[in-house]
Formats: structure tokens, C-alpha cells, sequence
């Protein structure tokens, strides 16, 4: 766990949430579901102005009314409680009623039209003999409101076929003017300006695009569990406010720079001037952006003026990159440790080393003979698997840096762990936002795949929490991130597999149409480096 003492912005405790549900009416057309939506008032406390979901806050009348509802034998309380929420709710703002009668026949207009929308709704229903009807209610999403917000909210994202013969009418007290949209008009009329939505909102629609049925969205549902969940987080890009979803590649350094919500952090690649990550880590990214290198190299400083820096990758032969490196660090650079021997980030180490007073060491793994004319890199010192880089000052401050040898993408690879707070500088290894190369010979799929399971031990032994790679934004759930690097690692090499079954015999170009069907073809023939190294494993394994 990152210390406190080294955040870059004050801690603060985010507004507490209320337990709310929403449902997302839903109903067949010619041209694809529909879902319907309503504007609320532009008064609104929350979201004024917006077009959303019918829902709202969970009543202690809505735990109470589990005796009228019709449940499935898989929903849980919690479930059930949530979906006569958003049952009420769709109810008092839309006039939507989703219960039936003792003879199972849904409600109709009648029915709706003899409630009160602002009575007592669970008495109401069982005083004319209806059952709500809960267990055509399923579980979609669950959202909790991004916590810099002033207000929050803990809420499922409810999914239900519109009853027939009902029509929605808004109460135009908090919903105005519902209508009835697919998910990529809405989408395309909120990207014109004419249909403002909030974030959960978008999010939700573009997941739900693809699906061209209701049928198929309730199918999706059926677990019990959400497809998706998300607290979103917030920083800023390009001048503008942009949030975030777990997912999406800059969510992880959010999560480590401002832990409690707040907006502080710009996330624009730019190589004039370091990254703060936390006060005694920083980045410069090199000015070598491309296909390869994604928006450029990351070279890091791990430390402070008390203990002096170690510099982790200086990237290539770049004077105006070094030079601004090494005065990040206030010139006071005690070590340089390069990850592997790549011309991405092992060049810069000799002539940054020049640079700096007492020449440090340049640390790291020597190339092997396999690796390709351009890789070559001998450190002053070889690093042993285990060993700890130390940093201490003269008022307590330490950062120790652990190594561990991770062969695979290169044979040299190495990536380092700062212990006192739970950081792994994993080189090319683990990126975000691409799958790394493993290129033979110097590259290995076998070792590149127990490299990853060393790195999952090491998370769990340290409680590493965050990924710092070469390229892109810092990673966030560290041993999630690797899971999902191996699982999609081991699904490529099914898609080999199958590949050279399909055509026995063949070359790495019959293969790669197969095997890397998801790509574009611009890209297979970079990929066929590490279908080569798939190939050699299953080979190796006999696995063909």
C-alpha cells in the first residue's frame, strides 16, 4: 500500500452514498430495442437537465413489500428489495406499472389509472390484488457515484420488458417529456448536443448497442450478477473534465494519484516536463512516440532530495530527454537501472551517467547473444534476481527497490518493486493499452508467461497494488491486470492451436489470418513475432 506520507494531495473522506435503484424499460422494435428515457426537471439536485433511467432512493417500505412481489428462486433479498425500488419508481415518475393480477395478467391502463402516484404504493397494490412483478426485474449494472462528487449514490442498474398496453406518462414534477430511443440514437443525439446524458448513462447505452434484442439483454442478465461495475474517477485531458471506468487505460493512475476523487490530475502525454505520480515518484516520458512505443518510453525517478533518486529506464540517446531527467532528479542521480536492453530504453544510460556527479552505476541485466544487433547493453554492474536498491536519507526517508528477473519479452528483462509502497516498474512485461511483443529468439512465450506468475507472487508477498509500465498510464488492481495479461496470452495460444489444426503444415503466414483474426491485417506482420513464439511453446508442449 502506497504510504500516506508520500500522496501528493491531502486526504478527504468522499460524501457518503444512499442506496437508490434504476430500471432501464426496455422493448422491441423493427429496427432493434428500445429503452425508454426521461429529461429531468432542470431544477434537479442531481443530474439536472439530463435525460435518464426512471429510479430513484431505496424507501425502507421497498424491504417491507417483499410479501407482494413475485420473486425468482435465484434473487436474492437485496435483489428483490432493489427491483420493487425501481418498480415504485418507474411507477411514480412514469406511470409505469410493473404487477400483475391473481389470474397473472399484467396490469393495464385501469389499474394504473386507480393508484395515486403519490400514495403509499406497496398498499395501494395489495389493497387491488396485485403482485409486483420483481422477478422480471434482472441485474444489468452496478454503479456507485464517482466520489468527488457532492452527491453519491450506491444503485443497481435494473433491466424489464415494458408491459404491454401500458403507455408512460411523467409526473413533470422530476421527469419530463419520456421517450422511447435505441441506445445509438441516443448516443448520436448526445454527441450532437441535442440530448445531454451524464456518464453512467452513456456508458450504459454503448454497452447496450450491441444487443439486438430484448430477449438477448435479459439472456446476458440471467446470473444474477452484474455485467459490469464501476465507480468512476475523474481527471483532466485536453483542458476538459474526462472521467473514467475501471477499464479504460488512465483509471489506474487516477486511483494512485488522487485516491480519494479529488480532480486534480492532467493525463495529457506530453515530454516537456515530469509527472508527479507521488512525491517520490516521477515520470518523463521520452519524446519517442510511435507504433511500438505507444505515446513514448516512461523513464521514472524513484526517490527525493533527502535520499537522491535512481533514474529506471532512460529511454534512448536523447540529449533534451536527459537533460530533463536530470533535472528532475535536482542532479543527484545514485543509480540508473534499466529494465532489458531495448533501444527504447537502454541507450540513454551511458550518457546520462555522464551527466551526473560521481558517475552512478548503470544497473541492470548484460544482453544475451540471442538479442538482435540493436540491443546490445552491458551494464557496469549485473543485477542479481532478489536484490534490494537502497535509498536512505538522513531523516528516516527509504525507498528500496527489489529486482526480479523476468525473462520473456527479452532475455535481460527485469522489473523492479518499490517495497514501501507497493509499486511495481514492470518494464515492457506488463503495459497498458496493448499486449507486449515476445519475439524470438531473445524473446520466450514459456519464460514470459512464469515471468507473469513470479510478478502475481510478488504482488501478493509486497501487496502491490499498482503497475508502472514502460509505456502508458500507471495500471491500477495489479494482480487483475497480470490475470487478464495471462488469460489473454493463453487464449491466443488456443487461437494458434486451432489454427495449426485447421492447416497442418503450414507457415507462420497461413497461421496468422487465423490466429489473429481480431486485428487488423496491417498488424499481422508484427504479430507473427510472437505467433512464432506461440508456435515454438506448443511445439515444445506438444500441445498440437
Amino acid at each position: 500500500m502506497v504510504r500516506a506520507t508520500q500522496l501528493l494531495h491531502p486526504q478527504r473522506e468522499p460524501v457518503p452514498t444512499r442506496a437508490a435503484a434504476t430500471v432501464l424499460l426496455m422493448r422491441d422494435t423493427n429496427r432493434g430495442p428500445e429503452l425508454l428515457m426521461t429529461r429531468r426537471s432542470a431544477s434537479a439536485s442531481f443530474a439536472p437537465g439530463a435525460y435518464v433511467f426512471p429510479g430513484g432512493g431505496i424507501d425502507p417500505a421497498d424491504a417491507a413489500a417483499h410479501a407482494i412481489a413475485a420473486r425468482r428462486p435465484t434473487q436474492s433479498d437485496l435483489h428483490l428489495t432493489q427491483a420493487i425500488a425501481a418498480i415504485r419508481e418507474s411507477f411514480e415518475e412514469l406511470g409505469v406499472l410493473l404487477a400483475r393480477h391473481a389470474d397473472g395478467r399484467f396490469a393495464g391502463h385501469a389499474d394504473v389509472a386507480a393508484l395515486d402516484r403519490r400514495g403509499p404504493f406497496a398498499e395501494q397494490c395489495r389493497a387491488r390484488g396485485l403482485t409486483l412483478a420483481a422477478e422480471q426485474v434482472f441485474v444489468l449494472a452496478h454503479w456507485v457515484t464517482d466520489r468527488d462528487l457532492p452527491r453519491r449514490f450506491d444503485v443497481p442498474f435494473l433491466v424489464a420488458r415494458m408491459p404491454e398496453g401500458q403507455e408512460p406518462r411523467a409526473d413533470e414534477a422530476e421527469q419530463f417529456e419520456p421517450v422511447w430511443v435505441r441506445p445509438a440514437d441516443a448516443l448520436a443525439r448526445h454527441e450532437a448536443g441535442s440530448f445531454f446524458m451524464i456518464f453512467p448513462t452513456i456508458r450504459t447505452l454503448e454497452r447496450l448497442r450491441r444487443f439486438d434484442s430484448v430477449d438477448a439483454v435479459l439472456a446476458a442478465c440471467t446470473n444474477e450478477e452484474p455485467l459490469w461495475r464501476s465507480c468512476p474517477r475523474a481527471g483532466w485531458l485536453g483542458g476538459q473534465e474526462a472521467r473514467f471506468m475501471e477499464q479504460d487505460t488512465p483509471y489506474g493512475e487516477l486511483q494512485l494519484v488522487s485516491p480519494d476523487g479529488q480532480i486534480v490530475h492532467h493525463l495529457d502525454w506530453q515530454s516537456d516536463r515530469p509527472v508527479a505520480l507521488l512525491k517520490n515518484v516521477q515520470r518523463l516520458t521520452a519524446p519517442n512516440p510511435g507504433f511500438m512505443t505507444g505515446p513514448g518510453t516512461n523513464s521514472y525517478l524513484v526517490g527525493d532530495a533527502a535520499t537522491g533518486h535512481v533514474a529506471i529506464d532512460p529511454g534512448p540517446d536523447d540529449p533534451e530527454h536527459l537533460r530533463k531527467l536530470w533535472q528532475a532528479a535536482g542532479g543527484d542521480i545514485r543509480m540508473i537501472v534499466c529494465t532489458h536492453s531495448h533501444p527504447d530504453h537502454s541507450p540513454g544510460a551511458k550518457p546520462l551517467q555522464a551527466m551526473c556527479e560521481g558517475q552512478p552505476p548503470v544497473l541492470g541485466l548484460p544482453s544475451q547473444p540471442t538479442a538482435r544487433p540493436g540491443s546490445s547493453f552491458t551494464p557496469d554492474r549485473a543485477l542479481d534476481d532478489g536484490e534490494v536498491l537502497a535509498l536512505e536519507g538522513p531523516e528516516g526517508n527509504v525507498h528500496h527497490l527489489q529486482v526480479i528477473h523476468t525473462p520473456g519479452h527479452a532475455a535481460n528483462h527485469l522489473c523492479l518493486v518499490l517495497l514501501e509502497d507497493g509499486l511495481l516498474f514492470s518494464g515492457d512485461h506488463v503495459l497498458n493499452g496493448s499486449t507486449t511483443v515476445v519475439d524470438p529468439p531473445d524473446g520466450e512465450m514459456t519464460a514470459y508467461l512464469d515471468s507473469l506468475d513470479r510478478l502475481d507472487a510478488a504482488c501478493v508477498q509486497h501487496g502491490i497494488e499498482f503497475i508502472l509500465p514502460a509505456h502508458g498510464h500507471v495500471l491500477g488492481s495489479a494482480r487483475g491486470a497480470i490475470a487478464r495479461l495471462k488469460a489473454h496470452r493463453l487464449q491466443r495460444e488456443a487461437k494458434v492451436i486451432a489454427a495449426m489444426r485447421a492447416r497442418p503444415g503450414g507457415s507462420l503466414e497461413d497461421w496468422v489470418p487465423l490466429a489473429y483474426d481480431d486485428v487488423p491485417p496491417r498488424v499481422w506482420p508484427l504479430a507473427q513475432r510472437s505467433l512464432l513464439a506461440h508456435v515454438q511453446r506448443i511445439q515444445a508442449l506438444g500441445l498440437a
